[in-house]
């Protein structure tokens, strides 16, 4: 499986995503505690050397899993989180912009983990706020990579203009954004992205809970794979890592069944016909 620097780190190009394991919303219980923790452990089996999770995925779920699987780590296992945000007693999403708020983020997932550093962290963000707010929660993440708590900061949830008020503040090691065959509002960050060498890793790649008929039932999607003698989903996933070469995949699931699906799409070669056809998927 092909690589591409996360950071520090080359890491494969399909990883995984811990977004899942918990239950339905990533909140709560997972499902079937035994099958979660199988699938963390089969993952690494696969090959899989980056992981992106959060604190507020369950919250404090994910990383108990991933801890309860995998601990102690093999070294050369990258584990990415996320901070900027928060769960309510219900489930609901809420913001944790402040600078105070991302110092604890990071302590919680350290603690969590049991780890002494993350590799990446990802400022989420929430809002379009004004400059001079994502000035200072950049000056945050910089004290806590200072500070050796992380190696690398990323960013999630930006336009280009923020993306461009951060890499002109100090290095960052990936972007998360969202992004599929049917969804390309985030083409020119991937854009600069791939300019800068900056890893690109969409969430939703299949679509969202409301968007995955929109990608896998697509025609011309269903087409490819039946051509190709794969499923809809490993079309979709290929497609993401065929379109740069910066481009990582983090599919989540739950399920080991879904994780050897996801998986086998790394390796997936779409020729000229598929990437042709699926080239006007995202258009109406």
């Amino acid at each position: 499986m092909k690589t591409f620097p996360l950071g520090k780190r080359n890491v494969h190009r399909v990883g995984f995503g811990a977004m899942q394991l918990p239950g339905r919303g990533a909140f709560g219980p997972p499902r079937d505690r035994a099958e979660a923790l199988a699938v963390v452990r089969r993952a690494v089996d696969l090959g899989v050397d980056h992981i992106d999770t959060a604190q507020y995925y369950g919250p404090d779920v994910a990383n108990e899993i991933l801890r309860s699987a995998l601990y102690p780590y093999p070294e050369q296992l990258a584990f990415v989180s996320k901070v900027g945000a928060k769960r309510d007693e219900k489930g609901g999403w809420l913001p944790a912009q402040r600078p105070e708020e991302l110092r604890a983020g990071v302590q919680e997932n350290l603690q969590a983990l049991g780890l002494d550093k993350l590799h990446a962290v990802n400022l989420r963000l929430h809002a379009k706020d004004a400059p001079s707010v994502l000035d200072e929660q950049l000056d945050a993440m910089i004290d806590l990579r200072d500070a050796g708590l992380i190696d690398g900061i990323g960013m999630s949830n930006v336009d280009v203009e923020q993306l461009r008020q951060a890499v002109d503040k100090t290095e960052i090691v990936c972007v998360q954004n969202p992004f599929n065959l049917v969804d390309r509002a985030s083409q020119p960050v991937l854009e600069l992205c791939r300019e800068r060498g900056i890893a690109f890793v969409p969430f939703f790649p299949l679509g969202a809970a409301f968007g995955r008929a929109r990608v896998l039932g697509h025609p011309k999607v269903k087409a490819v794979a039946e051509r190709l003698d794969a499923t809809p989903a490993q079309v979709a996933l290929a497609w993401v890592l065929a379109i740069a070469d910066n481009t990582l995949l983090i599919p989540g699931t739950a399920s080991l069944e879904h994780l050897e699906e996801n998986m086998a799409a790394g390796h997936l070669k779409l020729d000229e016909q598929a990437m042709s056809e699926l080239g006007t998927a995202g258009t109406p």
